[in-house]
């Protein structure tokens, strides 16, 4: 057993994994890394977004590891169906560089929860899997500056200094306190983060976090960093 699996989940059913890269090499290297781990089983493998998502209907994953280029459907799309089935959808990791913003804008966008850099560790890459499994969604500090820098500029094409009546009413709901916490998400802030920042217990800090995310219809704070961009709540160094 690796050392990533005896600090991993010891009781429960394993996460189920469904891999879609058109490469069949990476493909194996990331099962091999993955199956050595207890608490996670690959449940399948698709070269190309249609068949990603008409494998994760079937398998029904918890987790889908998702490359973007792919031929036909890429990852883009497949993500954007697999998260249109709803409440019961997987959530989809995506695999990411740098060098192509548009991209990771794009997978934020079509419902991600997660994003992982493909010069990552191993042990990155079987965290990031528990992560998303436990129902947190995965945005690194470094790509939501990324983010922030390149893409929630007022007046750009992404429409992030614009927001509309079902937002506005939705932001209504939110406490003075809750408001403060989507704001700090929104910095990439994690519990720890903004339990020190506006001191309260993480545990308080997750309850909070949970309640905005019910109010604005989000799944997880990956979709919160893009609402309060989109929607205006916060600009770039404010």
């Amino acid at each position: 057993m690796s050392a990533a699996a005896q600090h991993g989940p010891d009781t429960g059913p394993p996460v189920r994994v469904l891999l879609a890269d058109d490469q069949h090499l990476v493909r194996t290297g990331f099962r091999v890394i993955l199956e050595v781990e207890d608490d996670i089983e690959v449940v399948g493998e698709a070269a190309d977004g249609e068949r990603a998502v008409t494998m994760t209907r079937a398998t029904r994953p918890d987790v889908v590891l998702m490359d973007v280029e792919m031929p036909g459907m890429d990852g883009l799309e497949a993500t954007r169906q697999i998260v249109a089935d709803g409440p019961g959808a997987p959530a989809v990791l995506i695999l990411t560089t740098f060098d192509r913003d548009d991209y990771l804008f794009a997978a934020l966008r079509a419902g991600a929860s997660g994003f992982l850099l493909k010069n990552g560790t191993p042990e990155e890459l079987i965290e990031a899997i528990r992560v998303l499994a436990r129902g947190d969604g995965l945005l690194a500090p470094e790509i939501t500056r990324r983010v922030i820098s390149t893409f929630a500029r007022p007046g750009d094409p992404t429409g992030t200094a614009h927001r509309g009546p079902v937002a506005d009413a939705a932001l209504a709901e939110l406490t003075p306190r809750e408001r403060e916490v989507l704001m700090l998400l929104a910095a990439g802030s994690s519990n720890a983060e903004i339990a020190a920042t506006i001191h309260l217990g993480e545990a308080t800090v997750k309850t909070h976090v949970s309640r905005v995310l019910a109010k604005l219809g989000l799944r997880d704070r990956v979709q919160a960093v893009v609402f309060a961009y989109e929607n205006g709540v916060v600009r770039p160094g404010g």
